[in-house]
C-alpha cells in the first residue's frame, strides 16, 4: 500500500536474513572503498529476535565488501535492545564488553546515538531501545578472514570474566592445550587477565597466533568443543594423527 502512495518507495517482501543487496542500488552510486561512503544509508527498526544474527551477517558482508558493501563503505543506522546496543560500543574493561563488541569495533566505527524509551513504541516492548550507527573502516583492525576472527572472539569471550587462558584453551582439544600456552607466549599476554580486559591489539595478536597454528595443523580450524561427544572424539583423533604425522616428517 505504501508503495502506491509514495512513488519513490519500493516495498520488498522477504526474509531480511536471506535478502541479497548486491544489485539493490544503481551502479553509479558505487564508490571506491578507501573514499567517502556512498550516498546509501541503510536504516532499520529491527525486530529483537533477528537483530544480532542480522548484524553478524552484515558484518561478514562488510569484511568481504559484498552485498550492500560492494557499493563502498555503506553506512548503517539500526535499532537494538538497549543492552545489546551498549555491548556493541563497550570499551575495554567494560562490564558489557563481549564477542559482539569486538566484531563490531574491529570492522566499523560504532556509535550509540541515543536511547528510545520502550513505552513510545506500539505495542510497547518491556525494554528500551538503542539507536546505533555503523561506518565501515577502510581497513579492519584484525586483518584475517571473518570466520577465523569470529571463532576466536567467540571462544575467548566464552569465559569473559575469567582468565583469558580458559577461553583460548577451548580452541583446542584438551590434550593439545599446550597450543593455548603457545598463543599466550607468542602474544606476550598475561594469561590471568580476564578476557573483557584484553585490548584490540592483544586480540589481534591472539588471532594471528591462532592462525599460524591452523596453518601448521589444518584440522585445528574446524575443531568445535561444543560438538557432540562422538564428533568431538573423531575430530580430536584426526588432529592428534596430523600432529603425530608431522612429528615423523
Amino acid at each position: 500500500m505504501l508503495g502506491t502512495v509514495y512513488e519513490n518507495m519500493d516495498i520488498i517482501h522477504g526474509d531480511i536474513l536471506k535478502f541479497d543487496m548486491e544489485r539493490l542500488f544503481p551502479e553509479e552510486l558505487k564508490t571506491p572503498w578507501a573514499s567517502k561512503p556512498p550516498p546509501i544509508h541503510i536504516i532499520g527498526n529491527l525486530p529483537f529476535n533477528v537483530s544480532t544474527p542480522l548484524i553478524i551477517r552484515w558484518l561478514r558482508d562488510i569484511s568481504y565488501q559484498r552485498g550492500a558493501w560492494s557499493y563502498g563503505r555503506t553506512r548503517l543506522t539500526l535499532t537494538f535492545q538497549k543492552e545489546v546496543a551498549q555491548r556493541m560500543v563497550a570499551p575495554i574493561a567494560s562490564d558489557e564488553r563481549c564477542r559482539l563488541s569486538m566484531m563490531c569495533q574491529h570492522l566499523c566505527n560504532v556509535k550509540l546515538n541515543f536511547i528510545i524509551p520502550g513505552k513510545v513504541f506500539v505495542p510497547a516492548p518491556e525494554v528500551d531501545v538503542g539507536v546505533v550507527s555503523f561506518v565501515p573502516l577502510i581497513e579492519p583492525k584484525i586483518k584475517l578472514p571473518f570466520e577465523l576472527v569470529e571463532k576466536v572472539m567467540r571462544h575467548v569471550f566464552h569465559h569473559r570474566n575469567k582468565k583469558c587462558r580458559y577461553g583460548i584453551r577451548t580452541l583446542f582439544p584438551k590434550e593439545h592445550w599446550y597450543f593455548a600456552e603457545e598463543i599466550l607466549e607468542k602474544s606476550a599476554i598475561n594469561p590471568i587477565v580476564p578476557s573483557y580486559k584484553l585490548s584490540m591489539e592483544e586480540l589481534d595478536k591472539i588471532c594471528h597466533a591462532y592462525n599460524d597454528i591452523c596453518k601448521t595443523v589444518p584440522g585445528i580450524i574446524s575443531y568445535d568443543y561444543r560438538a557432540t561427544p562422538v564428533e568431538r572424539i573423531v575430530k580430536e583423533q584426526e588432529i592428534t594423527s596430523l600432529i603425530l604425522a608431522q612429528d615423523h616428517i
